[in-house]
């Protein structure tokens, strides 16, 4: 097997803008592990403000270990092996691992003939997903088209990305207050670490006046006290994302469950088997979590997320992702895979559990992406 590392390059209809960055196009490498006519693909999304990688970072680990992965790694076992041998060196790169492991994970489906989840033991992905509709911090006359946009879909479950000024928040908050005739509405907020200690958070949010589902990263990442005193004071949950990378780290959050959802990002995780081994740990304390996604992904990312929230049942608090050509000018797969009406996206349309790998079909040519391996 041979591993070549890209660049994919895809411009966004839209820019994205929240607290940490704006993004109009994908961040994102992509790999490709081949041997003869049997090819997997994988994606990962560094992310600075998240991991602290970038594609540079991502480049680099790959050169580093390329070579030594195509002579250890031959079958899945080898490859669960590898991942507990170098947890550390994972940790520090887990975008750039990510988008390595789903490659080889579905050259080795394919190679067997299998799916992954039949690979790495986990449930077919079948039956449908329903995702939430993400609004980014943008002008108010641009949120509220967003938002009208969303309500015509059909959409009732949303996340806002707020932006620290009261007027302007307090402004995005009345537009979605306008919108309790929608039946059974749920809408939660990202601070993205926007405030410095818990007094400030609390009063920005009971200012804004809104029964939220969940309050994700008010804090500096891993302030987990201070988000502590956020949740008590507000009676809302924190949702942990940058603060939460690794199962081992759930441990610290057993003693009060119910304060807690965790938002488990493949990429952001390190692949897709060291998000399962989250989502076990989770569940073991009785956390929830979303299967959430970084702002780019493509449809190799989206299917590797759904085989997380299949895998979570019960567990499952919402979804995000699966933007497709929503966002994405084009799209690596073709049909893209990505949520239609209501949010709503049917596995069994596209036949996932019954295709091999990741049951996509790849657009020929990968113009969209630009060679890394060896530079």
């Amino acid at each position: 097997m041979q591993l070549e590392l890209y660049r994919l390059d895809i411009p966004f209809t839209t820019a994205f803008r929240h607290h940490s960055a704006v993004r109009t196009a994908t961040q994102s490498v992509w790999v490709k592990a081949q041997s003869g006519e049997c090819v997997g693909m994988g994606e990962g999304c560094p992310r600075e403000y998240v991991t602290g990688e970038s594609i540079a970072s991502a480049q680099t680990f790959f050169n580093t270990y390329c070579e030594a992965l195509c002579q250890a790694v031959s079958s899945i076992d080898a490859l669960v092996t590898w991942v507990d041998d170098h947890r550390t060196v994972i940790d520090a790169n887990p975008a750039g691992w990510c988008a390595i492991e789903l490659a080889m994970l579905e050259f080795f489906a394919k190679r067997e003939g299998v799916t992954v989840e039949q690979l790495v033991a986990a449930v077919p992905t079948t039956g449908t997903f329903r995702y939430s509709a993400v609004v980014g911090d943008s002008k108010l006359d641009v949120f509220q088209a967003t938002v009208a946009r969303y309500c015509a879909m059909g959409f009732t479950d949303f996340k806002l990305k707020l932006s620290g000024d009261p007027a302007q928040d307090r402004a995005k908050v009345d537009t979605l207050r306008d919108l309790s005739d929608v039946e059974k509405l749920r809408v939660r907020v990202d601070a993205n670490n926007l405030w410095n200690d818990a007094e400030s958070a609390v009063r920005h949010l009971n200012d804004l006046q809104f029964s939220f589902v969940g309050i994700e990263e008010p804090l500096s990442a891993n302030a987990l006290d201070g988000m502590r005193m956020v949740a008590a004071q507000t009676g809302v949950p924190i949702i942990l994302d940058e603060s939460l990378l690794r199962a081992d780290q759930i441990s610290a959050l057993a003693a009060d469950p119910d304060c807690w959802i965790i938002n488990i990002r493949v990429s952001k995780m390190g692949g897709l088997l060291r998000s399962l081994a989250v989502l076990g740990a989770a569940h073991a304390a009785g956390i929830s979590i979303i299967v959430g996604a970084q702002v780019g992904e493509t449809s190799v990312l989206t299917r590797a997320g759904l085989v997380v929230a299949r895998a979570a049942a019960g567990g499952l608090f919402a979804q995000e992702g699966a933007f497709g050509t929503h966002l994405l000018q084009t799209d690596v797969a073709h049909p893209p895979l990505m949520f239609g009406p209501a949010g709503v996206l049917d596995a069994d349309a596209y036949g996932l559990s019954g295709r091999v790998g990741w049951g996509l079909t790849l657009r020929p040519g990968q113009e969209f992406t630009t060679s890394l391996s060896r530079e």
